[in-house]
């Protein structure tokens, strides 16, 4: 186990083009604060670490997109756990999640979202569950696999989160062609609300409606992979990619449609436009946009006292932008930001972990680390 020190100080990112008082996601001025970090390395040579998961023993779990599944207890990572589904290890696809049922200590289930495909050729985001007995992964089920299957390698998605009544939420993106978004009649560019054991809320907004899929919770999405529940309000927070700009943060409403692809703050990869507007009549808009884009990943709200002054801000990872912000909340405004470990690695998720620290993943280097504050 290996720790460094970090100093880390606070930077502004500003969107260009337009000021604080009329457009969200831009702030006039940074707080000025600074804060010294430890940074411990428990964990060293992942291969594409996405997600972590707490055991009520203390250990636990680690998903690595090639399809691999590990315990980490006692400070070693054990061998992949047996049991997985088939997964397609297809671009941006292959193991994405891992979670457990609210109810685990009774239940024993976990949760895994994954690429599915019957053939190799093309597939879709998954949704399946199991019980683990030692090193393997039992009584595996899939609960759900979104359509229409494709051969495109990018776009699924995937976080997921259970709320009070045991209902559990994980979007797919776009899978690469954006007007599925606006289309009900497939699964891709949505969120989705299934129970926990994979049939459909009565009360889902489209459940009654002949030609929609009656697992969409909402829709007009690019590709979320952030996703978490505000400590305070209870409502679902994600945040999406966007293209050449406008990564998002948004509070998922039931039925509301977001946008992508009539409205955005980024352009096509090429330089070309995707739209003009930022907003429309019917549109939810975000409460916050980043221009550049960061590329977010993982996210969390801060619940415990472990870090000073940083409750209740909400934790988001970044791939491109190498760095983890720390957003100050006003209500669902967010009025500060503070860049951590800028160029330190490409930051997959970050979780906070039931003795309150913060763990984080890492791609190159493929990582574990836990967050230790000095102040």
């Amino acid at each position: 186990m290996k720790s460094f020190f970090v100093f880390i100080v606070a930077v502004l990112v500003l969107n260009t083009g337009c000021g604080a008082s009329d457009m969200p996601g831009l702030m006039n001025s940074p707080s000025g604060e600074t804060h010294e970090i430890e940074v411990e390395v428990l964990v060293e040579n992942l291969e594409n670490p996405w997600s972590i998961a707490f055991l009520p023993d203390g250990s636990m779990l680690i998903a690595e997109r090639p399809g691999r599944l590990r315990f980490f207890r006692d400070g070693q990572l054990s061998e992949p756990i047996s049991g997985l589904p088939p997964i397609w290890q297809n671009g941006q696809g292959g193991l994405l999640e891992v979670a457990l049922h609210p109810d685990y200590e009774n239940n024993g289930w976990i949760y895994l979202a994954y690429a599915s495909s019957d053939d190799g050729q093309k597939g879709n985001t998954a949704i399946g569950r199991g019980q683990l007995e030692g090193n393997s992964l039992l009584n595996f089920e899939t609960l759900f696999r979104g359509s229409p299957l494709t051969d495109l390698s990018y776009h699924f998605g995937c976080r997921i989160v259970f709320d009070e009544l045991n209902r559990l939420y994980f979007p797919i993106g776009d899978r690469g062609e954006m007007t599925n978004a606006q289309k009900l009649d497939n699964h891709n560019g949505k969120l989705m609300r299934i129970n926990d054991d994979g049939s459909i809320p009565q009360d889902n907004p489209f459940a009654e409606e002949a030609e929609a899929m009656p697992e969409i919770y909402n829709y007009g999405h690019r590709n979320i992979q952030g996703m978490a529940i505000h400590p305070l309000s209870g409502e679902i927070w994600t945040h999406e990619h966007g293209p050449r700009g406008g990564d998002e943060i948004n509070i998922e409403k039931a039925g509301a449609n977001y946008g992508w692809p009539l409205v955005t703050y980024g352009i096509n990869y090429d330089g070309t436009t995707i739209s003009h507007d930022t907003t429309l009549p019917g549109i939810t808009d975000p409460i916050h946009y980043w221009v550049p884009s960061i590329a977010p990943c993982g996210m969390c709200f801060v619940t415990s006292d472990t870090y000073p002054n940083w409750k209740n801000n909400l934790m988001v990872t970044a791939l491109a932008g190498q760095q983890i912000q720390r957003l100050t909340l006003s209500g669902t405004q967010v009025v500060d930001t503070e860049i951590l470990l800028q160029g330190y690695a490409r930051f997959r998720d970050i979780r906070q972990g039931p003795d309150g620290f913060l763990y984080v993943l890492t791609e190159d280097p493929g990582q574990l680390i836990r967050l230790k504050p000095l102040d």
